[in-house]
């Protein structure tokens, strides 16, 4: 298709005036966010409004399809739908230049009315980096669409004069060329504009990312001056045998850096830990209490390893891993405020934790007051909580699913009950008991691969939290069980690894795991998603053998 050059010579400098506008808005909002808090910037608080609004069945497709990095495609599209938006804006500016300025305006509004309802928002003041990144990209759109002309060509505006003027000039009015561009925005004024616009916004914009950036130096600068003390419990050495070494199979501990990641945050806190503080409340509780970070490291700490697994995992999936955590035992920390499980007369059956950006999870009292190792962790693989896993402290609850009990960068715990609050997950249709299902996972070999007919270690993991692994098995195609070899079981709390040599005949075949747990329970076979409490089905994998 052919393009008017006259029109794009007028419609493209109003269409470069959108995104420039967008990105002063943009730019602005981050230094403004510096003075108020990061979270409130607009990428991240209409974003994080997006993800509370979105199904959770798009949610867990986007967890499956992008894992980590759901969040970075979801600021992504943000950005991209902005930019879209803000060329759209220029080319209405171009014909209605007040109606497109306002138009700005209204996104910032948008953008300022997500920070303030944010669970995490400090108040009105949230809403602050929007309207005025909104202000910013306004007042440039409008001073960038004054430098273009768009009304008549500069011909046609000569041919009406006022009367008032006089008689007209009695040489001709020049004609134009049909086929030239015509002048209609003043080149030099449009470029002295937008130059300023651009070099201000990315000074603005620079200074803000690093006055933000400087909030987490500092907190990090704290993680580094953790000294964690040594448990007063501490966790058996893992025994010989519990990891055996088979190329390709899953490492018995998941280093930090490979420990999976699944939340709500866009932005990663940072909690300072000196200004930490855990609040206990609610039903059974003799009075609030409220413990700082110190205090926390001056108790009786328990060191325990414990795989953790996510509701987002499916058959055969990543989101597993295993780790040795240092915590409070959160069951001592109840009682001493005077909490009795729902079994011995406590009126409380559920225990919601608030995260600092206002995530919610609802954990079933009995079972954090049962006598398994319940804690409120400050330390993961001998060193403090990494950020991305909830410096300063988190809770974990073995057996139950992360979404049910596995709070990060956690404030608060509220005593109460199932039918008086749905936390955040629930209130989005997720089950509010949710025990971790018995799986098992092929890590070797991978699917589709080639592998050269004979003896072939299949190996993997299983994993049943709390309740242990008490066999594997593997099949070819529709044959028989075979039993695997169990490794070294090193708490019933922790994942099993297993592998078992196959015969491998040439041709294409299926291999299946399937698990059984310690109450005699095999994994299903049926297949179900993710929602509400978790996928069940046997993990499989088709290779070619030569």
């Amino acid at each position: 298709m052919r393009i008017n050059r006259s029109t794009f010579a007028r419609t493209a400098p109003a269409a470069l005036g959108g995104l420039l506008s967008g990105y002063a808005a943009l730019a602005v909002a981050e230094l403004v966010s510096a003075a108020v808090r990061p979270g409130a910037g607009p990428v991240t608080a209409v974003g994080g409004a997006a993800v509370d609004r979105t199904p959770a069945a798009l949610k867990d497709w986007a967890v499956r399809h992008f894992g980590t990095d759901d969040k970075l495609v979801l600021q992504l599209g943000i950005v991209a739908t902005l930019g879209l938006l803000a060329v759209a804006l220029g080319l209405l500016a171009l014909r209605h230049r007040r109606t497109g300025s306002a138009g700005v305006l209204l996104f910032g509004a948008v953008g300022g009315a997500a920070a303030v309802t944010r669970p995490d928002s400090t108040g009105l003041t949230d809403a602050l980096p929007s309207l005025a990144g909104a202000l910013a990209g306004a007042g440039l759109l409008y001073a960038l669409i004054g430098t273009l002309r768009a009304g008549r060509p500069p011909a046609a505006r000569a041919a009406v004069r006022d009367p008032g003027e006089g008689p007209a000039p009695a040489e001709p009015a020049p004609v134009p060329d049909p086929a030239a561009p015509a002048p209609w925005w003043d080149r030099r004024r449009f470029l002295a504009v937008a130059g300023a616009g651009v070099l201000v916004s990315t000074a603005g914009g620079a200074l803000g990312r690093r006055l933000n950036s400087g909030r987490g130096r500092d907190a990090a600068a704290g993680r580094e001056a953790v000294r964690l003390p040594a448990p007063a419990s501490p966790a058996a050495p893992v025994p010989r045998g519990a990891s055996p070494r088979v190329p390709g199979i899953s490492p018995f501990t998941t280093p930090n850096a490979d420990f999976y990641r699944v939340d709500t945050a866009l932005v990663v806190p940072k909690v300072s830990a000196g200004t930490w503080r855990l609040r206990l409340h609610g039903k059974g509780v003799r009075g609030p209490r409220t413990y700082t970070y110190a205090e926390l490291l001056g108790r009786d700490l328990i060191e325990r390893d414990i795989t953790l697994t996510c509701v987002s995992n499916e058959v055969g999936g990543p989101y597993t891993g295993n780790a040795r955590w240092l915590g409070v035992r959160l069951a001592d920390l109840l009682r001493e405020a005077g909490v009795r499980p729902p079994s011995q007369g406590g009126p409380a059956d559920q225990l919601v934790a608030r995260s600092v950006d206002g995530m919610t999870l609802g954990s079933p009292v009995e079972e954090v007051m049962d006598g398994r190792d319940a804690m409120l962790a400050v330390g993961m693989n001998g060193e403090p909580l990494p950020f991305a896993h909830g410096f300063p402290v988190r809770m974990l609850v073995p057996g139950l699913y992360g979404y049910v009990s596995a709070c990060k960068w956690i404030q608060d715990i509220e005593l109460t009950t199932f039918d008086s609050y749905d936390p955040y997950w629930v209130k989005r249709n997720w089950a509010r008991r949710a025990p971790v299902k018995t799986q098992a996972r092929i890590d070797t070999p991978k699917p589709f691969a080639r592998l050269t007919a004979g003896p072939v270690t299949v190996a993997g993991v299983a994993w049943a939290q709390h309740r242990g692994i008490d066999r594997v098995e593997v099949r070819v195609d529709e044959g028989p069980w075979r039993d695997a070899d169990l490794a070294v079981e090193d708490t019933a709390d922790t994942w099993r690894q297993w592998s078992w040599r196959w015969q491998a005949d040439p041709g294409g075949h299926t291999l299946t795991v399937r698990a059984t747990d310690r109450t005699g329970t095999t994994q299903t076979e049926e297949r179900t998603r993710t929602i509400p409490d978790g996928a069940s089905g046997r993990h499989s994998v088709v290779v070619g053998v030569d």
